[in-house]
């Protein structure tokens, strides 16, 4: 084999670790694969329409047809719980950046948050509906909010980064 010949396949072999080892890097992280961010979609009228069908079957019964949420929100029931908060802009949902928002509905309030010992009514939606189903209907929930809060919202999406 001459001397060239075996240095490209020498090279092409370190070019194919090099790759092979950035991809892992990236797509399995330090712990794991990585949930890839989830960015809400109010603009887009086909996966609100989703969203909203989506919406009214699995949230609306605690959280409100119209995004009221359930009274006395803020204080926890005879069970320890907190009752189902609006997410309209008397709420704080759009307190919490897209990513958050998606893993509080995955995931459930406990684990989303870290939170080892927090009692919570709201279900985890992992293995109920899909990721698209959640953000649809997360993006179905943002595009109700007025102008400001949605732009205050997509303030807080910038400053985490997203």
């Amino acid at each position: 084999m001459p001397v060239t010949h075996k240095y490209r396949t020498v090279a092409f072999g370190v070019g194919v670790v090099a790759v092979t080892v950035i991809a892992t890097y990236v797509l399995w992280g330090a712990g794991g694969p990585a949930e890839p961010a989830y960015r809400l979609r109010p603009d887009d009228t086909r996966f609100t329409a989703m969203g909203q069908r989506v919406y009214a079957a699995q949230c609306a019964a605690c959280h409100g047809a119209r995004l009221e949420g359930q009274a006395n929100w803020r204080e926890r029931g005879p069970d320890g719980k907190l009752p189902a908060p609006p997410h309209d802009a008397s709420g704080h949902t759009w307190h919490h950046d897209d990513e958050l928002l998606f893993r509080i509905t995955k995931h459930g309030v406990a684990k989303a948050a870290n939170l080892k010992d927090y009692a919570s009514a709201m279900p985890a939606y992992d293995g109920v509906l899909s990721d698209e189903e959640i953000v649809a209907a997360l993006s179905w929930i943002k595009s109700q909010w007025p102008a400001h809060i949605r732009s205050r919202h997509d303030e807080l999406n910038r400053a985490n980064g997203r």
